[in-house]
């Protein structure tokens, strides 16, 4: 297991040690001299803790050698903040180390240089550049991941503020990075660290209740591991047995997911079986199958079907000594080190390069997927949501296989496939059966995908598939259809408009006007210029006052006319809302809008607007699966007004032990944060547990998330969801 503590006393003398013990050649003076330029670099500078500043590189350095990794990706280590934080240029390194290393620590660096509008989109950008240099060399995100986790490790000197933001961007992005490189010591690390500081009263809790029984877990961890090596013993077979806890997130999401506290959570233990050959993989399983009783559909094998991340192990769950439920992993000793350390587990540290073996597809797909997107959310959001997928296995019918995200459909499957296969969907069999394409996958169905050449996306696929990647091909292809409207519709509203001069788009694009028009509209093509005249953002007149050709003051009589008359024209108009108003339709002037009831929209969801009959514009969440798609049809942009200041109704369901005074115990903690509760409702559950559901008042989804967050520090509290 490798230690990514934080080693406050850490030197350099003790780091060489270190990388000689699995280096013995080492270029010492190479990774001296590294240290010496990033001292003399960060001289004068001191971290949040008051430490000196060359104490993070150093322990990022320290986590990169915990892993083994080369010589260059040390030193880049040592160099990763040099560029970014101190008065050192890229040909800096380039000189005193060389281009290789330059060139990753160019890789490690934020754009700081550019302003943008929000964090988010500050966030998406830098990893947007980060997606680049990780596809040249993923030693870069190797490096980036060590550099968090020090991070991480020393978040407690941060304002609370910043640990809940940096800890939910490290839950987000970065844990799902490291699961897909493989590298599982340091995902679980990492998991830990964010529920300590974004649930510290359930992480705390956790750790009372591990350590309360740790020498009786202990007890139990070495007698099991002496029955399973005696059983195995008796068939000769010579195996390396250890057991351990599971980590405090694996958990709590086995708590979430069951909806019961620590104390029903039988499954904690994990016990990991190492062997020499695949062969005694699979008798070492049978020896346990034999002595202990299996739990059935607790059993997966990730041998002969790895998985994305190159990952290989045998899983069972059985009912082991004293009826306890543990879970037992059997792998080899290179299964092994490839599931602790992934990638780079396969880094010749002699020679600097990636092994053959290493499957690095994905950073291809993701590199593609990044030139593709438009929305920098979707980029995250495929980081996210599909980096992290736990993963169901399906097959074609020619017996290929393909790793999905649970709860997958057809049409993901179809995607996944190939972009046009997904576009062409018209059905699919599973397993030789017709079913719909909202039909839920399950690991080992056979999918054959039904195709036809007339078939199109339409919009209420958005609500059927699940991964990013089908949901960014959908929304592109719409996009693209939308631009070829928008086109159209702003060519005959510029024509129509510019008769009023008797000119015509034509005659303009002779004259040689269209470069000024387009540098002076902000636009690089002649069809952005149309698209923005046919969503209303850019008007005919504006396009005449742009026209170097066109006289303003022979025509200025008319400039008002023409301003007008395109109005009327225009189909799409933005509509500049009161502050009465919660949101704004993009197109549409004095349209009664409502938020739909089903599913309660509040500032900071992510929504669109339905034409409804009789009844104007509905607002529903883009997950809402009370839209019919009928209804997807009639869809319109809608977006918050940002200066609407009332408070929006949303309700929150509790599940907790029955115990008496708890609806009281809630009531008193959300009325103390000044929420203003307009119902409530109660009732009994079966196995002693409570159902409580409150109506309040929320500004926006961030004040509901601290709602949860504070009703979820209630002992007796199981679980809160939003209805």
């Amino acid at each position: 297991m490798i230690s990514f503590s934080h080693e406050r006393e850490l030197d350099i003398e003790t780091l060489l040690r270190r990388i000689q013990g699995y280096y013995p050649d080492a270029d010492v003076e190479f990774i001296q001299k590294a240290y010496d330029f990033a001292e003399k670099a960060h001289e004068g500078q001191k971290r949040s803790s008051g430490e000196l500043y060359i104490t993070h590189p150093l322990n990022v350095a320290n986590i990169l050698t915990s892993m083994r990794m080369d010589i260059f990706t040390i030193v880049s280590g040592l160099l990763h903040d040099t560029i970014e934080d101190c008065d050192v240029t890229e040909e800096d390194i380039r000189r005193e180390f060389n281009p290789e290393v330059a060139e990753i620590v160019v890789g490690l660096t934020k754009i700081s240089q550019i302003k943008f509008r929000t964090k988010e989109e500050s966030q998406a950008e830098n990893f947007r550049k980060l997606v680049v240099s990780m596809a040249k060399d993923i030693r870069v995100i190797i490096i980036k991941l060590a550099d968090r986790m020090h991070n991480m490790r020393t978040l407690q000197y941060m304002s609370v503020e910043k640990q809940m933001k940096k800890a939910q961007e490290t839950l987000d992005i970065y844990v799902p990075l490291a699961n897909r490189l493989g590298i599982n010591s340091l995902k679980a690390e990492l998991e830990d660290l964010c529920l300590r500081y974004m649930k510290p009263e359930i992480y705390y809790r956790l750790a009372e209740k591990v350590a309360m029984k740790k020498s009786e877990r202990d007890s139990y961890i070495r007698e099991t591991v002496s029955t399973v090596e005696e059983k195995l013993s008796e068939y000769s077979l010579d195996a390396d047995v250890k057991g351990r806890s599971k980590h405090f997130y694996s958990i709590y999401k086995k708590m979430r997911a069951r909806g019961v506290d620590f104390d029903q959570i039988q499954d904690i233990l994990a016990f990991r079986v190492i062997v020499d050959n695949i062969t005694e993989c699979y008798k070492a399983l049978g020896i346990i199958h034999s002595s202990f009783t299996p739990i059935p559909g607790r059993f997966k094998d990730y041998i002969a079907i790895p998985k994305l991340n190159n990952y290989q192990s045998l899983h069972t769950t059985v009912v082991g000594p004293k009826t306890e439920r543990i879970e037992i992993q059997i792998r080899t000793e290179e299964m092994d080190s490839v599931a602790e350390t992934g990638v780079a587990a396969h880094w010749k540290y002699k020679e600097g390069m990636v092994s053959k073996n290493t499957k690095l597809d994905w950073v291809q797909e993701l590199l593609q997927f990044n030139k593709e997107v438009y929305d920098n959310s979707d980029l995250l959001d495929a980081v996210k949501n599909d980096f992290d997928t736990g993963g169901i296995f399906i097959f074609t019918p020619s017996g290929d296989v393909q790793e999905l995200m649970y709860e997958s459909t057809p049409l993901d499957f179809a995607f996944a496939v190939h972009t046009e296969v997904g576009f062409r969907c018209v059905g699919a069999k599973v397993n030789s059966k017709m079913v719909p394409l909202r039909h839920r996958l399950k690991s080992g169905d056979t999918v054959e995908i039904l195709t036809s050449k007339t078939q199109s996306p339409s919009k209420d696929w958005l609500n059927i598939v699940k991964t990013s990647r089908a949901k960014s091909k959908i929304k592109q292809w719409l996009l693209k259809q939308e631009r070829e409207r928008n086109i159209i519709i702003g060519r005959e509203v510029l024509e129509k408009s510019l008769k009023v001069f008797d000119t015509s788009l034509k005659k303009i694009q002779k004259s040689g006007d269209i470069p000024a028009i387009l540098k002076s509209l902000r636009c690089k093509l002649e069809d952005d210029l149309l698209v923005g005249v046919g969503v209303g953002k850019i008007t005919p007149k504006m396009i005449v006052e742009a026209a170097p050709s066109i006289e303003i003051e022979k025509v200025e009589e008319k400039l008002s006319e023409i301003d007008s008359y395109s109005k009327k024209l225009a189909t799409t108009v933005r509509k500049k809302t009161s502050k009465d108003n919660a949101v704004i339709v993009d197109g549409m002037n004095d349209v009664m809008v409502r938020i739909a009831r089903c599913c309660n929209a509040i500032p900071g969801d992510s929504i669109v607007g339905y034409i409804t009959r009789g009844r104007g514009i509905s607002v529903h969440t883009t997950s809402c699966s009370r839209v019919s798609p009928e209804d997807m049809v009639r869809s319109v942009p809608v977006e918050w007004n940002a200066e609407f200041a009332f408070k929006h109704p949303v309700s929150v369901r509790a599940i907790t032990n029955d115990r008496p005074g708890v609806l009281s115990q809630i009531s008193k903690i959300i009325n103390g944060m000044n929420i203003n509760i307009k119902s409530a409702m109660a009732k009994s559950l079966p196995d002693s547990k409570g159902s409580f559901v409150f109506e309040v008042e929320v500004r926006d989804y961030s004040e509901l998330l601290k709602i949860i967050n504070t009703i979820e520090s209630v002992e007796d509290v199981i679980s809160v969801v939003r209805v």
